[in-house]
């Protein structure tokens, strides 16, 4: 359904170091490093499937209230990862790994990167 999702950032450096960190537990890498944006994606993807990028416009970035990506993890494993990456790097908790009442299996974790966006890792799989 998506082909790709976009989240801004007021430092880019910033950003990179943080979703480096945050991603990678989820199988995201940084594969694209631009002057405004970086790209990341799955090894075995042809595309960038996330981007953070400064606005096109030249104004701040903002985020939006009530706006979240929610990326898919493999396991439970990579969920915790995810949270540890995204604390260790500047991101602020919005809800710590657990299961969620969504459904028997909904494990997730809640976070916002440095400049406010509100990420979550979720597993559906049972362990």
């Amino acid at each position: 359904m998506l082909l790709y999702v976009t989240v801004g950032t007021n430092d880019l450096a910033r950003s990179i170091g943080f979703y480096d960190a945050a991603l990678l537990p989820l199988g995201l890498k940084r594969q694209r490093t631009e002057p405004v944006e970086a790209g990341y994606g799955a090894d075995d993807d042809t595309r960038c499937r996330f981007w953070v990028t400064k606005p096109f416009d030249g104004n701040a970035a903002t985020f939006g209230n009530g706006s979240m990506t929610a990326l898919e993890a493999p396991n439970r494993a990579a969920v915790d990862a995810f949270y540890r990456a995204a604390l260790a790097h500047g991101g602020s908790d919005e809800g710590a790994p657990g299961l969620r009442p969504f459904h028997q299996h909904f494990y997730a974790a809640y976070v916002r990167d440095p400049d406010g966006n509100k990420l979550s890792a979720v597993c559906e799989r049972p362990e």
